[in-house]
């Protein structure tokens, strides 16, 4: 079976040292989502981002370091930020982007402060419709662009809706992008085990907050 462009690797390609990349950069992920607190701005809170990646000896970083706290969650990455400063009870999304032993790690998750049930169920969602794709995925063989018609079904299903915007995208080998731009959403194939990012950000319009979450398809 031929190989599409779109997933060709480098010849310094290594399957474990990718996965390091992709765990370490999970690390520092939930490093950081234990030291926000009510008071802190989002500006604030990138900054200590960028510091936490630095500090943990990244090579370089691959895409710029994202987050969102509460209002700004519901807008996609390439939307601007507006002034925003945490709350009691309150969202926040962070996605990282760092390179490690020449490979891309790329992670992001959802957290909440506070006891909100309502933040606490879309935060959940993002994980579990992103489990269900995962699986789906893996039993049906299902394209890349089918996998995003499945999960915007799921996430109707729990009165939901998924960006459209944000599409997951090929990782590897630093830079992946010689190789292809692709995004998974689009790709007419069934994507390749450890070699795509399934990007799941929901929007819950009744509470005007989204969630995001983003891994490996393993």
């Amino acid at each position: 079976m031929s190989i599409s462009p779109h997933e060709f690797t480098g010849e310094q390609f290594n399957l474990e040292d990718y996965l390091r990349a992709q765990e370490k950069t999970k690390q520092v992920v939930l490093e950081f989502s234990t030291k926000l607190y009510p008071g802190m701005t989002e500006k604030e809170a990138r900054a200590l981002l960028e510091k936490l990646l630095d500090d943990s000896g990244l090579e370089k970083r691959w895409h710029p370091t994202k987050m969102r706290m509460g209002v700004n969650t519901v807008r996609s990455f390439r939307d601007e930020s507006v002034d925003y400063t945490l709350t009691e009870e309150d969202i926040f999304f962070v996605d990282a982007g760092p390179v490690y032993y020449n490979h891309e790690g790329d992670y992001g998750e959802t957290f909440v402060i506070g006891n909100n049930p309502r933040l606490k169920k879309l935060a959940d969602a993002t994980k579990s419709i992103f489990l269900a794709t995962q699986k789906v995925w893996k039993e049906k063989k299902l394209t890349g662009k089918a996998l995003y018609e499945f999960a915007s079904s799921e996430a109707e299903k729990l009165n939901l809706k998924l960006n459209s915007n944000m599409y997951g995208h090929r990782v590897g080998d630093f830079p992946h992008a010689v190789h292809t731009k692709a995004k998974l959403g689009d790709i007419p194939f069934t994507p390749s085990p450890n070699l795509w990012i399934l990007e799941i950000h929901l929007i819950g319009e009744e509470i005007a907050r989204g969630a995001f979450f983003e891994d490996v398809l393993i």
